[in-house]
């Protein structure tokens, strides 16, 4: 967060609230357990974080995005709209694939879930998200920089 503009940055209180706000005016949604509030909260977080990226690279804003190579997934928040965009796009296609693993990108990198986190939420073992975590970063990796 620190490389962003300050006018320009949606802190990370804000994100959550706002997350939180769409799941709360979700009528009739009860959540069955914990993975089901963590993915949900994940899927929001995603969305506000992809319509934000969207609307700062529309072309009447001055957009013009161009790819760029993903360095390494930690926060969402700290790559640049049109960075987030590309990973949001291969993410996509990574879930027509696996989605499994997609799913345990969104807790990594939407939520902030570390590894053994995601394993419990997932009711996985931690080799298993290990797994997943290597294999989706070279996916994502490849689909990144070959486009």
């Amino acid at each position: 967060m620190n490389r962003q503009p300050a006018a320009g940055t949606l802190q990370p209180t804000a994100l959550v609230h706002e997350a939180y706000i769409r799941l709360i005016k979700s009528p009739g949604v009860t959540w069955s357990n914990r993975a089901h509030f963590f993915g949900a909260a994940a899927e929001a977080m995603r969305q506000i974080l992809i319509e934000r990226a969207r609307a700062r690279g529309a072309v009447k804003r001055g957009g013009g995005r161009t790819r760029q190579a993903l360095e390494s997934i930690d926060l969402a928040i700290d790559a640049p709209p049109e960075e987030l965009l590309d990973l949001d796009e291969a993410l996509q296609r990574l879930e027509e694939v696996h989605a499994q693993t997609a799913r345990m990108v969104k807790l990594r990198f939407y939520a902030g879930l570390s590894l053994n986190e995601i394993a419990d939420v997932m009711d996985v073992s931690p080799s298993t998200v290990d797994r997943y975590w290597a294999f989706a970063r070279a996916w994502l990796y490849n689909c990144l920089t070959t486009g």
